[in-house]
């Protein structure tokens, strides 16, 4: 997925472990997942209702 205008912002995260850092971007209606490391690799995408049901999930320490 290579999307130009497609602003990535990085895990806030990633600061405090290098090893396993991701960027985010917000798609319309969804969300992009990418490793930081390796950002021409795959890219993961995200129905705006699947992304937000995982990070309340991450929030109440579920996953």
């Amino acid at each position: 997925m290579r999307h130009s205008r497609v602003r990535w912002r990085t895990s806030s995260y990633s600061a405090a472990s290098s090893n396993n850092c991701v960027e985010v971007a917000d798609l319309s209606g969804a969300s992009a997942v990418r490793d930081t490391r390796n950002r021409d690799k795959a890219t993961l995408v995200f129905a705006a209702t699947e992304w937000r049901a995982f990070l309340a999930a991450v929030k109440r320490r579920e996953l």
